[in-house]
This record gives structure tokens, C-alpha cells and sequence, in this order.
């Protein structure tokens, strides 16, 4: 198997878009997490603290999505070095391992979207708990 220099830069857009798009979900959940702390402080109620503690899970879950996804840059520009060293071999595992942090970070970016659509259930099926 031969790697040219062009696959791995393939990884550049998408992982650059893919990190844009968890830094915005980190940012948005930060800022909902200051709001609902700024609640609890007036109001000490469970819920509040409850719904605290699932965005903090979830921007674990988004500090380890970002991790894996710069991981994959990382690996992809190494695996690009070494192609140009004609290392062709020790890049093909690197670019493999970059595919693999991809991928992880993927099924950890899924895994967190399955918390947010819970969540997000869970309060709409108080709504529906109150038109009855």
C-alpha cells in the first residue's frame, strides 16, 4: 500500500470544521452552565443543580471530542512529514492512527449527542406532563 502526501492533507477541512463545531457546542454549554449556576445561587433548587451536572458531563465528553480531534491533525501533518522524509511506511500507521482519533472522537462527539437529546426529552415530557 502507497500513501501519497494529498490523503492525509484530505483530514485538514474536516477535522478543522469538526473542531469548530465542538468549540461552539463548548461554548454554548458553558454559557447555559454560568445562566443555570447564577439560578441556583437564587433559587437552590435540585433540578437546577441536576441539569448543572449533565452539562458538566457533557463538556467532558466535548474537551476529550476536541482531544481526539486535534490528536488527528496532529498525526495526519506528522504522517505528512514523514511521507516527505520518504518514510512511507511509519506514515501509513500514523495516518491510520489518525483515522482511528477520528473515529473516536466521532463515537464521543455521538455519545454526547445522545446526553443532549435525553435531556432535552426529559424537559419536554414535562410539558406534556403539564397540558394534561
Amino acid at each position: 500500500m502507497t500513501l501519497n502526501i494529498e490523503t492525509p492533507a484530505l483530514l485538514f477541512s474536516a477535522t478543522s470544521l469538526i473542531l469548530l463545531a465542538y468549540t461552539n457546542r463548548f461554548l454554548t454549554i458553558a454559557s447555559i452552565i454560568r445562566n443555570l449556576k447564577k439560578r441556583y445561587d437564587e433559587e437552590h433548587n435540585k433540578s437546577i443543580l441536576l441539569e448543572i451536572k449533565n452539562l458538566n458531563l457533557r463538556l467532558t465528553l466535548i474537551r476529550y471530542m476536541q482531544l481526539f480531534g486535534v490528536l488527528c491533525l496532529f498525526l495526519s501533518v506528522f504522517a505528512m512529514l514523514l511521507l516527505f522524509l520518504e518514510q512511507q511506511l511509519f506514515s501509513i500507521y500514523l495516518f491510520g492512527l489518525s483515522l482511528l482519533s477520528l473515529l473516536i472522537s466521532l463515537g464521543i462527539s455521538f455519545w454526547e449527542i445522545s446526553i443532549s437529546v435525553t435531556a432535552l426529552r426529559l424537559h419536554l415530557s414535562d410539558l406534556a406532563e403539564d397540558q394534561d
